[in-house]
């Protein structure tokens, strides 16, 4: 079932299908990256992170086999912020041969963008 175009199209959600991704928010965005999970074709890569107040907020989200859904619990002292930047310093090493990509959509940063190394 194809994603409510009026949701993806409000944030600017438009990746390639070689694009590696990356989805963050809270509990109040889960509708969201639901709706984003669902547009994405099966061979799609990337990482999902949702910070919720404890670990039974978390529940089941289905995505492609290849995008990991992470929960991250705030009672635990889990943060969106320092996993986001964690990843993100894997996926985007300094690298002055080439440039490496990522296509995210952070929730409390809007529209979905391209984040680059260089």
């Amino acid at each position: 079932m194809p994603a409510p175009e009026s949701v993806t199209s409000s944030i600017s959600w438009n990746p390639s299908p070689t694009d590696t991704l990356l989805i963050a928010g809270t509990e109040a965005d889960v509708p969201t990256i639901e709706t984003l999970l669902a547009t994405l074709p099966e061979l799609a890569r990337g990482q999902v992170f949702i910070e919720v107040q404890s670990a039974s907020d978390a529940r089941t989200l289905v995505g492609p086999g290849r995008v990991m859904i992470c929960w991250l619990a705030r009672d635990r002292g889990q943060a969106l912020q320092r996993s986001m930047d964690a990843w993100l310093s894997e996926m985007l090493p300094v690298d002055i041969s080439r440039e490496h990509t990522i296509y995210a959509w952070i929730a409390s940063q809007g529209a979905a963008r391209t984040l680059s190394s260089n």
